[in-house]
């Protein structure tokens, strides 16, 4: 039994729209002689005659009725792909769920959010905030794909990859006597209200390694769970404290001064995700954006300002 190709199926279709060759030629922009042999031919093959021809028209034979029945709903199909692709692109009726530390959420990935907002503008985005100890479960249960932490995540069934560098730094209220300095040494910062986290937290240990590379035991004020708590609580002018920089990655920051540490200490930030997970297109994209935003931290804070140039 002969069967229809896709080009045959375009062919009528523009012939049974137009009702006639050179109006289907033109709307498929080839050649008339073309369209009149491959209606030809189909209706050869299939052994049906598909139009009659009427007063220089094309018009569907009866006979055919339930052949341009199947070619019209064969289209619908095809537009409807096109509108489901279409809406892929934009981003329609999807969603893409991720995670984030808390000292990467609230300033890089807002913008990371932006730019992924203006790119699709139909996402629908879940973003979570995890602590270190969270992410295995969020990851193994698929409850989204991929996270950005402060720290990699120790585990077999976990894939870390760095996507940023970045360093400590010291903050301190506005009009501290530290914040007439270039840089401050935990030296300096030892011998103030210390805010802090707890040394038994990934994150808080992270704070607490250059006081110890310096043999300095970190006695804390007070702490909070958060970087963000950290920063609210400095700005409130209860003390000094060290925070990773992309903490403080705001060109604004009214109330706190931020000031690069002397003991110059490195922060990575990893994504992680699930091992052998394929990640969505969202996925990857917000994973380019994470890794520019984060670059452009890096080059362009505004506490730079105020810092010696970057060995």
């Amino acid at each position: 039994m002969a069967e229809m190709t896709l080009r045959q199926i375009e062919v009528i279709r523009a012939v049974m729209l137009t009702g006639t060759i050179n109006g289907a030629a033109a709307m498929l922009h080839v050649s008339a002689p073309g369209i009149s042999r491959l209606v030809k031919h189909t209706e050869e093959s299939l052994g049906i005659r598909l139009f009659e021809r009427k007063a220089g028209l094309f018009v569907p034979a009866m006979e055919a009725a339930r052949v341009f029945d199947q070619i019209r709903a064969v289209y619908r199909g095809v537009e409807h792909l096109h509108q489901a692709v279409g809406a892929l692109q934009e981003g329609e009726d999807v969603r893409l769920a991720i995670a984030s530390a808390p000292s990467v959420a609230q300033f890089i990935a807002a913008r990371v959010m932006q730019r992924m907002r203006a790119r699709y503008a139909d996402l629908f985005i879940d973003l979570n905030i995890l602590k270190i100890e969270e992410t295995v479960d969020y990851l193994l249960l698929e409850r989204g794909e991929f996270v950005v932490m402060s720290s990699p995540i120790p585990n077999a069934a976990m894939e870390n990859e760095q996507i940023a560098e970045g360093r400590l730094v010291a903050i301190m209220p506005d009009g501290h006597p530290l914040a007439a300095r270039t840089a401050v040494s935990v030296h300096d910062l030892i011998a103030e209200p210390l805010i802090g986290i707890d040394p038994a937290d990934p994150y808080g240990q992270l704070l607490a390694r250059p006081f110890e590379r310096e043999g300095l035991t970190p006695r804390h004020a007070m702490r909070g769970r958060f970087a963000q708590t950290l920063v609210s609580l400095v700005r409130h002018g209860l003390g000094v404290a060290v925070i990773d920089e992309f903490s403080v990655s705001e060109v604004y920051m009214p109330g706190v001064t931020r000031r690069p540490l002397a003991e110059e200490t490195s922060v990575g930030v990893h994504v992680v995700r699930k091992k052998g997970r394929v990640l969505s297109g969202f996925a990857e994209y917000a994973i380019g954006q994470f890794r520019s935003e984060l670059a452009k931290a890096v080059e362009d804070g505004p506490w730079l300002r105020a810092a010696p140039p970057r060995k």
